[in-house]
C-alpha cells in the first residue's frame, strides 16, 4: 500500500523546515530516454517509483542545509562501514599477522573456524558509532568549508580553482572528523585483532583506557590523519570531478532534465570510481593505523621493520580496493538520496559556484 504524501513527509526530520524557507528549484523534468517503462498492471497505474521531496525546501547554505548534510553523512558512513565489518575484520588481521592470514579466502576460513559466523561482526558497535560521528563531521564540515573557501576566493576564482577548493574543504573537514573517530577506531582494531580482549565497545573502551590511559585512545591520530586526509581529499575532489565529466561528456541532456533516480545512479558510479583511487592513496597509512592500535608501545619503525615498505603499500590492498570502492559508492548514493529526500539537489555536476547559486536562489524567490 503506497504511503500518502503527508505520511511520507512525516518520516523526514521536521526541524529542517520552517515556514520562511525558500524554494530551491531542482528541476522536475524526467530524463525520458533513461526512465524505466511502466510495467503493465503495476500498482498506482504503473507510475515510476520516485523519491518524494517535501513541499517546503531547505534554503541553500542555511543552518538547516548544514544540518541536513550532517544527518546525511551519519546515515551514509555509519551504515556502510558497519555493513562491511566482515571485510574490514579480515583486512585488519591480514595487516597485523600476515604470516597467519595469507590471503582473503584463507583469512575468512581461519576466522570462521576460530570464531564462528558471529565473529565476522566483531567490533560492529565501535564501527557504527565511530564512523557515524566521522560521517557527520566529514560531510557537514565539507559543505561548510567548500562554501567558506569559495566566498573567500570570490565567484571567478572559486570556479577557476574549484578543485583546490574541493581539496582544501575536504582536508579541513577530515581533520575534525578524525578527532571524533579516533577513540572508536582504536577500540575497534583491538577488539577485532585480539580475540579475548573484549566483546565490544562497552567492555573494550574501559579496558583500553585502564591499559593505556585516555590519551592512548589518540595514539593513532597522526597515522589516522595520514590515512584519512589523503583519502577524503581524493574522495571528494575526484567524485566532484568525475560526476562533472559524466554529465558534461556522457549524458546527452542537462543534469536538471535527468530523473532523480538516474542522478543517484551517477552518484554511485562516481563514488565507486573515486573509491578505487582513495584506497590506493591511503593504504600505507591504513596499515600503520592497524599495526599501531594492535600492539602496545609499537612505533612506525616497528611497523616498517615487520611489514616492509612493499608490505605497507600492498598488504591487504586488493581487498581494500573492493571494500572502499563499494563503500564510497554506497556512501555517495545514500548521502545524495538523503539530500533528495529533504528537497536538496544531488552533489556534483555542471553547477555554478556557491556564490552564484545563492544569487540565483535569491532571484527566484
Amino acid at each position: 500500500m503506497a504511503l500518502s504524501d503527508r505520511s511520507r513527509e512525516s518520516l523526514l526530520p521536521s526541524f529542517l523546515y520552517t515556514s520562511a524557507a525558500r524554494s530551491f528549484a531542482t528541476g522536475a523534468t524526467r530524463f525520458p530516454s533513461l526512465a524505466p517503462a511502466p510495467a503493465p498492471g503495476a500498482v498506482g497505474g504503473g507510475a515510476p517509483v520516485s523519491i518524494q521531496a517535501p513541499s517546503e525546501k531547505i534554503e541553500m547554505y542555511s543552518p538547516a542545509f548544514y544540518a541536513a548534510c550532517t544527518a546525511g553523512g551519519i546515515a551514509s558512513c555509519g551504515l556502510t562501514h558497519m555493513a562491511v565489518t566482515p571485510l574490514d575484520l579480515v583486512k585488519c588481521n591480514m595487516q597485523i599477522d600476515p604470516a597467519k592470514y595469507k590471503s582473503i579466502t584463507s583469512g575468512f576460513g581461519i576466522l570462521l573456524k576460530e570464531q564462528g559466523p558471529r565473529g565476522f561482526f566483531r567490533g560492529w558497535v565501535p564501527t557504527l558509532l565511530g564512523y557515524s560521528a566521522q560521517g557527520a563531521c566529514k560531510f557537514g564540515f565539507y559543505e561548510f568549508f567548500k562554501k567558506y573557501y569559495s566566498d573567500i576566493a570570490g565567484p571567478e576564482y572559486a570556479q577557476k580553482y574549484k578543485t583546490l577548493i574541493y581539496l582544501a574543504g575536504s582536508a579541513s573537514a577530515e581533520i575534525i572528523a578524525d578527532v571524533a573517530l579516533c577513540p572508536f577506531e582504536a577500540v575497534k582494531v583491538r577488539v577485532q585483532t585480539q580475540p579475548g580482549f573484549a566483546r565490544g565497545l562497552s567492555d573494550g573502551l574501559p579496558k583500553f583506557v585502564r591499559s593505556e590511559g585516555a590519551l592512548g585512545l589518540y595514539k593513532g591520530i597522526v597515522p589516522l590523519w595520514g590515512r584519512q586526509i589523503p583519502y577524503t581529499m581524493m574522495k571528494f575532489a575526484s567524485f566532484e570531478t568525475i560526476v562533472e565529466l559524466i554529465y558534461k561528456h556522457a549524458v546527452p541532456v542537462p543534469k536538471s532534465e535527468c530523473s532523480k533516480s538516474f542522478q543517484l545512479g551517477i552518484s554511485f558510479a562516481g563514488g565507486y570510481i573515486a573509491g578505487v583511487f582513495c584506497a590506493v592513496v591511503s593504504h600505507p597509512a591504513d596499515n600503520l593505523v592497524s599495526f599501531l592500535n594492535n600492539a602496545k608501545g609499537a612505533t612506525v619503525g616497528d611497523a616498517v621493520k615487520k611489514l616492509g615498505l612493499w608490505g605497507l603499500f600492498t598488504r591487504g590492498l586488493p581487498l581494500r580496493i573492493v571494500m572502499i570502492g563499494t563503500l564510497t559508492g554506497a556512501q555517495w548514493g545514500i548521502y545524495d538520496a538523503f539530500k533528495v529526500m529533504v528537497g536538496l539537489p544531488t552533489t556534483g555536476g555542471v553547477t555554478p559556484a556557491p556564490g552564484a547559486a545563492e544569487k540565483a536562489l535569491q532571484a527566484s524567490a
